[in-house]
């Protein structure tokens, strides 16, 4: 009460606030305009915007203070670093809340791998909140670690500080036919917020989905997907990722159909770390749709605001009295490079990025990759005649089906470096099943890739022009407990270890980022096109929710297949 008492004597100007950022151009999300003004600051709260008079003052004099960055749908685990050393690259590209979904760890080590990262979220220097993962597993098609997360084992969660809701519902037949199993959860979560995730629906789809209670998308890759989704009611995440990146299409088509952008907020989905390092976060997302044509502060506004207010969260994603302290410092609001990040009323330093985030891992989280022996005969593909075929296609996760005549060898698939093998095989040590199928686009030549990242249940994933080669990756990913490798001429060469459940390392994000920045090149070399994402390209192409067709331990799968 007395704290609150002093605030209130803050913002009424009879006391000087803690901190007082001087004579800044403050960017307004409410009325969307840039104002020259003193943030007051008591704590880690705004207490007024205006003129004021602090115990401390920092002139801000030509600077543009905007709210803190919120990503509206992230997979942390997509990133590669542990929580940790994450938010500390999100922090210093102005990223201060990020909303996540645990379904990567959730589908390897189930509530053993939600704690896990709940436990991380109370240190870090970031905001995180979590959705509670829906969908595990994705399909009933493939095989995870974690089995089948249910209702019944969600509801320890739904009153959990940190968990806004149900997340992104892959499953999206089911919540529109109102299967009991999905029912369930949508009716658990039905007074907090449900994600959704449906690409290609359209239609009386569209309308059902709403209706069960799904508000909002981040999988539109179309001009008359997301019209149709925003004029359903739904909430548009436009994605910018890694892999997929629909930013460009999707902000042209809005702005061609002059349509209201209240709606719609930004989301990186899945995004890797020395990505986020070279060009930023949701900084990139800002920028890039300033470029296309959205007004200034409406592209600050999605970036910030909007996010916070489709999840609730009404102290967070502006600057104004009664918000969190969280601002980002910058330049020039058209380049959206951060010179300082304050976070929780506090300009972060050298020394805030050179701590140690870290919660010590659970032993069973770190051993989690287990394949049986792996021989030639278990990965051949009897063929003939034409076969389905996987096509992969240029900055998009929506592969093509194409039944096409396929090289042959003795009555089987011969991969060469037009068609590869692509290779999954089941790593939790339940089936031991391995999928095989031709793949087309990827274009490795004298070696092969293998990744313990596969969406979303993550088995152990593997593209190459060899048997030899496939061997020797798959072999290095259970060798490491998971991570990224390159095999050529018969032998591992380069490697990436993922020991966190098989999706994160340990290392800091220097290293990380220095180490996939190699890889690449040497993936490059053996013939990958410029227009692929080598590790994170593959790691969707076992995700039987995304379009056309994709490969699981169990084989080929065919989009909306039952």
């Amino acid at each position: 009460m007395l704290e609150r008492k002093r605030k209130l004597d803050c913002a009424n100007g009879r006391e000087k606030a803690d901190l007082v950022l001087k004579n800044g151009n403050v960017l307004n999300v409410f009325t969307e305009e840039v104002l020259k003004a003193d943030v007051a600051i008591c704590g880690d709260t705004i207490v007024g915007v205006g003129e004021y008079e602090g115990k401390e003052e920092i002139d801000c004099t030509g600077k543009y203070l905007v709210p803190g960055f919120i990503d509206a749908h992230m997979h942390i685990e997509s990133c590669m670093a542990a929580p940790g050393e994450l938010a500390k690259v999100l922090a210093k590209a102005g990223t201060t809340t990020i909303i996540a979904d645990p379904h990567e760890i959730v589908n390897v080590s189930g509530t053993k791998g939600m704690d896990y990262f709940l436990k991380c979220a109370a240190k870090l220097l970031v905001n995180v909140f979590f959705m509670v993962p829906s969908a595990v597993p994705a399909t009933d098609v493939e095989t995870n670690g974690c089995g089948e997360f249910l209702a019944s084992d969600m509801m320890k969660y739904v009153d959990n500080a940190r968990v806004l809701g149900l997340g992104e519902t892959m499953r999206f037949m089911e919540c529109c036919e109102g299967e009991k199993r999905m029912a369930d959860k949508l009716e658990l979560f039905a007074k907090k917020h449900i994600d959704g995730h449906a690409p290609g629906i359209r239609g009386k789809e569209v309308q059902a989905y709403r209706l069960a209670g799904v508000e909002n998308d981040h999988e539109c890759s179309t001009a008359e997907e997301v019209l149709d989704k925003l004029r359903a009611g739904l909430h548009i995440y436009v994605r910018e990722g890694s892999g997929a990146k629909n930013l460009e299409t999707l902000i042209k088509t809005m702005l061609d159909a002059g349509v209201c952008l209240d709606r719609c907020a930004f989301c990186t989905d899945d995004k890797h770390v020395e990505e986020i390092r070279k060009e930023g976060h949701i900084s990139t997302c800002i920028r890039k749709a300033i470029a296309l044509g959205v007004p200034v502060a409406k592209a600050y506004k999605m970036g910030s605001y909007q996010a916070a207010e489709f999840y609730g969260l009404k102290n967070y994603g502006a600057i104004g009295a009664g918000y969190r302290a969280d601002i980002v410092f910058l330049d020039d609001l058209e380049q959206v490079r951060p010179l300082d990040v304050m976070k929780d009323g506090r300009i972060l330093t050298e020394e805030d990025y050179a701590k140690d985030y870290s919660v010590p891992v659970p032993d069973e989280l770190l051993h989690t990759v287990h394949v049986g022996e792996v021989t030639k005969e278990k990965i051949r593909l009897s063929c003939e005649g034409k076969t389905d075929v996987i096509q992969m296609n240029p900055h998009q996760i929506v592969t093509t089906h194409l039944v096409e005549e396929v090289p042959t060898e003795n009555g089987y698939f011969k991969s060469d470096g037009v068609y590869n093998k692509i290779c999954v095989v089941e790593r939790h040590g339940k089936t031991g099943e391995i999928g095989v199928a031709p793949l087309k686009g990827f274009g490795v030549k004298g070696g092969a890739v293998a990744t313990s990242v596969a969406h979303d249940s993550h088995n152990l994933i593997v593209a190459g022009d060899n048997d030899e080669d496939i061997l020797a990756a798959i072999k290095g990913v259970e060798e490491n407990q998971g991570g990224y490798v390159i095999a050529s001429g018969g032998k591992v060469v380069d490697v990436l270890p993922l020991p966190i459940c098989g999706l994160m390392s340990e290392k800091s994000c220097d290293e990380i980022t220095e180490k996939v920045a190699d890889m690449l090149e040497k993936a490059k070399k053996l013939g990958i096109s410029e227009d692929i994402d080598p590790f994170i390209t593959l790691s969707f192409m076992a995700l039987t929710v995304i379009p056309e067709i994709r490969v699981t331990e169990r084989g080929v799968y065919l989009f909306g297949a039952k």
